[in-house]
């Protein structure tokens, strides 16, 4: 019943959020109408996760131990998943900025809009931010759409100004240096902030440790901590006890630190 229990609470925890399924959509938009998925893309990572170090526990130990560490593996994937999405944003962001340092000082030499926007794709590092930066340019009507994170806003205030500039045929160069400015500034705020939870991060991961320090110390003075927390009820009840706050404390520590970092 217990191992039932925690199954469905992996598989509640597996279950895309709305963010999820708007990203999926807005990448369904803008995906060439001939382009099939990969058929691992299908696959996310935490069921692939779960399912291996399910698997590997129930050879190893009890059904409960191997429900419980599929959805601690399940959780550990998905929080390594919104890392590398966090790592991604942070290098398209600054593909942009230096789109953006390439588009302005082409504009302010006095190259036209078309051939300044061709120089800044070519600067670009990443090719799907040359790409917005050049639909924002070029048709700002659209500018900023399916973009994610602060990229979208960027490319919508870009957009606002070639719009602007269309119409009056005022110089585009300052609003994109004006962008460039505050992108800038807001990397080094999030690099600023992140030096300062950096110390509170690596407390949580110490505490996190503990109790697999305290099941080693007392395997080592011969209480065997292990076989009572799956043998016994009581054991089992705390194990699921324990999992349940040691999860739901680094939850909440690195919600704390996400805030603070905003």
């Amino acid at each position: 019943m217990t191992g039932g229990l925690l199954l469905l609470a992996a598989a509640l925890a597996l279950w895309p959020g709305r963010a999820a399924l708007r990203r999926e959509r807005r990448r369904s938009l803008t995906r060439p109408a001939g382009a099939a998925l990969h058929p691992a893309a299908a696959v996310p990572l935490p069921a692939v996760a779960a399912v291996a170090a399910g698997g590997i526990a129930a050879v190893l130990s009890t059904p409960l131990v191997a429900a419980l560490a599929a959805g601690c593996a399940a959780l550990a994937a998905g929080a390594e998943l919104r890392r590398r999405a966090g790592v991604r944003e942070e290098a398209r962001l600054a593909a942009l900025v230096e789109a953006l340092t390439a588009l302005g000082a082409e504009l302010r030499g006095g190259r036209s809009l078309d051939e300044a926007t061709r120089a800044a794709v070519a600067a670009c590092a990443d090719e799907d931010s040359g790409r917005a930066l050049a639909r924002a340019v070029r048709s700002p009507e659209d500018g900023g759409v399916g973009a994610d994170g602060e990229l979208g806003p960027a490319l919508g205030r870009v957009a606002a100004a070639a719009r602007l500039s269309a119409r009056t045929g005022c110089s585009l160069a300052a609003v994109v240096g004006a962008v460039e400015d505050d992108l800038r500034a807001r990397s080094r705020q999030r690099l600023d902030l992140r030096s300062a939870t950096a110390g509170s991060r690596a407390s949580a991961a110490l505490l996190a440790g503990l109790p697999v320090l305290g099941l080693v110390m007392g395997g080592g003075v011969g209480a065997d901590p292990w076989r009572v927390l799956t043998t016994t009820f009581s054991g089992q009840v705390l194990l699921v006890a324990g999992v349940g706050l040691e999860v739901a404390g680094l939850a909440w520590s690195a919600r704390l630190v996400s805030r603070a970092t905003r």
